[in-house]
Formats: structure tokens, sequence, C-alpha cells
């Protein structure tokens, strides 16, 4: 039985207005063996944080969209194609799964979009591939992680759903709802963490595989796992992040309600931040408002160079197009305001 504390860069990131305004040095992540636990973490970048228990015997998670009735129209090929995947369909291994990691995040942008051209998002499979894999288009942890989960099991991969809450800095709490979703993978008895949704400058770039003490080197910045006893900690050198989320197993229903909150509520961040970002190979591009950026890891130097400028109106199109391979059918409405909740 596992739980998670999952590191999110969201608030930080976002509510601070720090887009290129400094350089982070810590990005953690912790998990913890026991249940029902409150952990006050020694450290003036960790506040205190929540440790919910994670559910042994529950795997997988898609109870209904995994259905062959449901899924007919999904052909794990044409997800191959999106992402520029060449490879065999059927190696669950661990190269695999660290290639199409990286293509997914280097094809597929992290983006709310949706919210500011008058869609709706849902947690339906075949709604999401149609969307992400058909029509050229990103979206946000709901949908990138959730679509990368059926992939992972179609593929052949021991693979678990895993629901998370994200730390309000604000309100020092957790929100009340599980509101971020990654996925567990288990190979040859070893155990990795895969997210391809995380987006902006903290995305993983390939998994993290849980083991103590061990850099794990990545062209995003350099991760370890420490076993801390009753808590393990993931550390990320290059960037700081001041908040933390615990992961749960769950299947896609458990989030449609906070897929729905998230895009309707008025103080949630993502209606009051339109967003697209995606990785590239030197870094990430990001589109938070009218505010395009383009970022270059530099670990030799210790830093992050931003290059950061305000498009206009007549430019919007062409940056989606362009520099996201992001083609909208409604108008899209940017805005770039203070949100207070995820």
């Amino acid at each position: 039985m596992w739980t998670i504390y999952y590191g999110h860069i969201f608030l930080f990131y976002f509510e601070n207005s720090c887009v290129g305004s400094g350089v982070f040095t810590f990005f953690r992540v912790c998990f913890s063996h026991r249940p029902l636990k409150r952990i006050d973490i020694s450290s003036s970048l960790l506040p205190v944080y929540h440790n919910d228990h994670v559910r042994g015997g529950i795997h997988g998670g898609f109870t209904d969209s995994s259905s062959p009735a449901l899924t007919k129209h999904m052909d794990l090929r044409q997800y191959f194609k999106r992402i520029g995947f060449a490879g065999s369909f059927d190696q669950p291994d661990l190269a695999t799964l660290k290639l199409i990691h990286k293509l997914h995040v280097m094809s597929i942008p992290f983006e709310n979009l949706s919210i500011h051209c008058g869609e709706k998002i849902t947690m339906d499979l075949e709604d999401i591939f149609n969307k992400i894999v058909n029509n050229s288009r990103g979206g946000w942890c709901f949908e990138n992680n959730f679509l990368f989960g059926w992939v992972l099991q179609k593929m052949g991969y021991d693979s678990t759903m895993l629901g998370s809450r994200v730390f309000h800095s604000g309100l020092n709490d957790f929100g009340p709802t599980d509101n971020h979703l990654i996925n567990k993978v288990v190979i040859d008895g070893k155990v990795y963490i895969t997210d391809v949704s995380f987006g902006i400058g903290n995305q993983l770039w390939e998994p993290l595989e849980l083991v103590s003490g061990k850099d794990q080197i990545q062209e995003a910045g350099v991760f370890r796992v420490l076993d801390k006893g009753d808590m393990w900690v993931f550390e990320k050198t290059g960037r700081k992040n001041e908040v933390l989320n615990p992961a749960f197993p769950r299947g896609q229903d458990h989030f449609a309600e906070k897929c729905h909150s998230l895009q309707t509520d008025p103080m949630s961040l993502f209606t009051n931040k339109s967003i697209c970002s995606i990785q590239t190979p030197t870094g990430f591009k990001a589109l938070i408002g009218w505010t395009y950026s383009q970022v270059t890891f530099s670990p030799d130097k210790n830093v992050d160079i931003y290059d950061m400028r305000n498009i206009t109106k007549d430019e919007l199109e062409k940056i989606l197009c362009e520099e996201f391979n992001v083609r909208l059918s409604n108008q899209l409405q940017p805005v770039d305001r203070k949100g207070d909740s995820l």
C-alpha cells in the first residue's frame, strides 16, 4: 500500500506571477507507507501536509470507458502516430515506457484552452482521445494522464491510476477533493511514477523510479528519491517547489466532479488562467494569457533562461498553431488573472 505526496508547481508558479522572475532550487515529492498521518516536514520550503491512505487491491481504474463498446473508435496506432512513436506496440518494458513518456510531453501540450473557448471538458475517454489524438489538441492532467493510463494498459503495462490533492499555500491546507491525476507503473518488480501532464517548468520527461539515494538525471533536471524511514522524498534540483499533494488509486468517475468544478468555479486557477505549454528538447514553451515564453534549461550554469514577450491578438492563432501545434475550432479568450484555488 502506498501513500504518495506529489509536488505541484501550478499554485506557486502562477499565483506568484513568477514566470522567469527567478530560479527555483528544489522540487520535492514524498510518499509514506503509513496511512492517515500528519507529517511535519522540517523545511522552510514545505508546510504541513496531510497523508491519506491508498487502499490496496485497486488496479487500473478504467472501470467504464475501457470496455470494447466504448473504445472501439480508439486506435492505439493513432495515438502513436500523434506522438511520433514508431516502435513495437507490444513491448511493455522500461525503455518503451521512457520513450513514449518523453514523446508525449514533447508532442501533446498541457493546456486548458477549452475553458476559455466555451467548451466543456469531460472524463469521457473517447471524447479525450478524439480531442487530443484526432483533433490535434492538448489537455490538462485529467485528460492527458487518463489517456496515457489507457495507453499503458492497452500496451500491457501493470499500471494504476492515482489521484492527488494540491496544497493551497494561501489556505495552508489541501483542497477537499483530488485535483491531479498521475499513473503508477510496476515493471519487473520496480515501481515508477509517470506524469505526462504536469506542465510548464517541472514537467517530468521520463518516469521516476522509486530507489533511494540514486540521482536520476533528466534533461529537465536531476531527481533523487530518498528513503526517510516511514517517508520517501523526491528532490529535483533547478527549481524550488513549495507545495505537495498526496495520491490515491482511483477510477475516472472519481474525478468527474472536480473536473467540472475546476472549469466552472470563478475562483479556480484554470478559469482565471488560459494555459498552454509543451516541452521541447531544450526546455519548454508556454502561453499564459497573452504572455508567450520560451525557456531554455541550462544545467551546466544552474540556470533556466526565460525569453518572454506579450503577443497581440493577431498573433494568437499563429503562435498556437506553429509553436504548440494546436488548432482551435472556437475563439479563444486569453485571460491571466489571479486564481485562488485548484
